[in-house]
């Protein structure tokens, strides 16, 4: 569970969360980020009870209906490498192979991928990811996008691009210089 406040610029990361019997929250484990630092956590090797491995980037309502998302979003997949590579500060598996990314890789949708026939709301997620791409933040679904949890959502759309937007429409950024 991620929250921010906004008036302090402080984010907050929790991991297993859940509501108990009183009213407040219990959580497995979790992180504070002042958003006004560059500073990253120490790194830690693995981390089967901390928070995701890159914090930043959902996908916001109010950034879509502006029009503009101008930062890298994030995403999951299912199996990742025992590996991770800046901005990340972990990894969650124990998995070796190089056909698994490492935690925090980043890829962007190809320039040539077409998003004219996408509905407007899409195009504004579809054109950050052409421009900024996504990080790969921490196991979970196939090529996943976090967004932030907002009643305006139009479900049935976003849908399209998970049945519309491959893996392969994407392109690994080597970030490496």
């Amino acid at each position: 569970m991620l929250t921010v406040d906004r008036d302090n610029c402080v984010l907050y990361e929790v991991f297993d969360a859940w509501p108990n019997t009183v009213g407040s929250w219990d959580a497995g484990s979790g992180a504070v980020y002042d958003l006004n630092s560059h500073a990253l956590r120490s790194a830690a090797g693995p981390a089967p009870t901390r928070p995701a491995a890159h914090p930043a980037g959902l996908v916001r309502y109010e950034e879509v209906a502006a029009g503009r998302i101008e930062h890298a979003l994030r995403f999951t997949v299912p199996q990742t490498r025992r590996a991770y590579i800046w901005p990340a500060r972990h990894y969650a598996s124990s998995l070796t192979g190089a056909q698994y990314p490492p935690m925090g890789q980043r890829f962007r949708l190809k320039a040539s991928f077409d998003i004219s026939s996408f509905s407007p709301a899409n195009q504004v997620i579809l054109r950050a990811l052409k421009e900024y791409g996504m990080f790969l933040a921490d196991n979970g679904s196939a090529w996943f996008l976090s967004g932030a949890p907002d009643g305006r959502w139009n479900n049935d759309d976003l849908r399209q691009l998970r049945l519309r937007v491959h893996g392969s429409d994407f392109e690994a950024v080597d970030e490496s210089g």
